[in-house]
């Protein structure tokens, strides 16, 4: 072993440990949590009954607002019924407002909800009230916890650390974070030692595309030119088709659905526009670059039964294709953000690096795909259906923020990587979110997308000797 090769293993080796060390040490913040909270009420009035809460650190009265609040309406008077509400799991203070006219309200239950598991908090500890406002009396009967009220804005201030419920979640998220740590761990370091074992077979092929640097971009410019040539509108209709869908998405939703706008997990409002089309516009890329990589053997066959030509660089050759277009969506993107009095800031610049996330995703997958497309024809179906699958499992068209999911299935949606990627250019554009303040997504999505490249890369390594007998 050569001493270049020896070095650079103890570098990877350095580098690994290092990796290890940063995500044992990494701390979730857990303030994101939501529990739901359901009170079940019955009241000689109607009134609009808010929820507020405060967090750890937080001082009563003065820090309750309106961001930090939950609203719902009770207007069957005589009846109990269940108002729910969306808190913090981690909530320290929870202020019930009971409306704003004069009522005796029986609260004859409380259930808090984290996951699968629910509390039943027991009546004696919603009689240990620790603040009021305009309250004549409240009392402990076999109906529940009766109280009685003035105008104005009564309301009754509940301190949840007797509840039980932060202590759990505490415990539950240590375990929670503890299992997937060591998952990360377990297979950066497999990833790390696969490296190691087959370094000279896996730098082989990156090398070739180093080499082969002034061809590949020169070969992608030709095929952006020649993709639409013969045609009146010629390269144009690369930007027509998916400006129309754009617009027909927004029409559909926006002016048939009214979907107006949407309320991000940030808590920002933008128009609807604007969010489908930062979620769009990284699809159409991965969506083109990934169907023409995967054809990109059958295109040019004619180069791949030439013994001098190194058909290794034909995928990427299709990936730089259509990323001349993503370059145009992304100047068009931006435009139509400042016409919305959106400017581009310095979150904006993440663009440029979500955009080298797809690349490397996709180039991995083209790989995979245009090796075993000569030997399984059906596979150009198969993709095509799994893109329109895809762009509604992302998801894309709708807020997996704002919708009433399980855990499990928010789960498997995130399992798919152009989630982080579209979550991603919204972050950059709307929510202005660094990338390294979602460690854990941002470590899964290299994780599985180095895997990924590199099962791609031995595939195309492995069948390349079969490619000029079965094209």
């Amino acid at each position: 072993m050569s001493k270049k090769r020896i070095a650079a293993s103890i570098l990877v080796i350095i580098l690994t440990i290092v990796a290890n060390v940063l995500i044992i040490g990494y701390k979730y913040n857990g303030t994101d949590s939501t529990a739901r909270l359901q009170i079940s009420v019955n009241s000689d009035e109607g009134n609009d009954m808010e929820v507020f809460f405060l967090n750890e650190g937080q001082k009563m009265p003065d820090a309750f607002n309106a961001q930090q609040s939950a609203l719902g309406t009770y207007n069957t008077p005589g009846q109990t019924i269940m108002l729910e509400y969306e808190i913090p799991v981690d909530a320290a203070y929870i202020r019930l407002d009971l409306g704003t006219l004069p009522s005796e309200t029986i609260i004859t239950a409380v259930d808090l909800s984290y996951g699968s598991k629910t509390w039943s908090i027991p009546i004696s500890s919603l009689a240990d009230i620790v603040m009021t406002r305009d309250i004549d009396e409240w009392k402990v009967e076999d109906a529940g916890l009766v109280v009685t009220t003035q105008t104005d804005d009564p309301y009754i201030v509940w301190n949840t650390a007797n509840w039980g419920v932060a202590e759990y979640v505490t415990n539950h998220q240590r375990v929670t974070n503890g299992i997937v740590k060591g998952i990360l761990c377990f297979f950066l370091d497999l990833i790390v030692l696969v490296l190691l074992r087959h370094a000279k077979k896996l730098v082989s092929l990156p090398l070739e595309i180093w080499q082969n640097r002034k061809l590949i971009i020169q070969l992608a410019k030709n095929d952006f030119k020649t993709k639409y040539a013969g045609s009146y509108l010629g390269i144009v209709w690369a930007f027509i088709q998916p400006i129309v869908t754009v617009l027909v998405y927004w029409f559909v939703f926006d002016k048939g659905l009214k979907a107006g706008s949407v309320n991000t997990k940030a808590g920002i409002t933008v128009p609807f526009v604007l969010w489908l089309v930062a979620g769009l516009v990284p699809w159409f890329f991965f969506s083109d670059a990934l169907t023409g990589g995967t054809n990109a053997l059958t295109e040019y066959s004619y180069l791949v039964k030439k013994v001098v030509f190194k058909i290794s660089i034909l995928p990427i050759v299709k990936v730089l294709s259509a990323l001349f277009v993503h370059v145009f969506f992304i100047v068009f993107t931006l435009c139509l953000y400042a016409g919305y009095q959106y400017f581009p800031t310095l979150y904006t610049l993440q663009i440029l690096y979500y955009t080298f996330c797809t690349f490397v995703l996709v180039l991995g997958l083209s790989y995979m795909t245009c090796a075993i497309v000569g030997f399984f024809k059906d596979l150009t179906q198969v993709i095509n259906i799994l893109l329109q699958i895809g762009v509604w499992m992302t998801p894309i068209m709708w807020n997996i923020d704002t919708m009433e999911l399980s855990p499990v299935l928010i789960t498997i949606f995130k399992l798919n990587p152009m989630y982080y990627v579209v979550a991603g250019y919204r972050d950059a554009l709307i929510n202005h979110v660094w990338f390294w303040e979602k460690a854990p997504m941002t470590l899964y999505f290299w994780i599985v997308t180095i895997l990924i490249l590199g099962v791609g890369m031995t595939i195309f390594k492995r069948l390349k000797v079969h490619f000029a007998d079965v094209l």
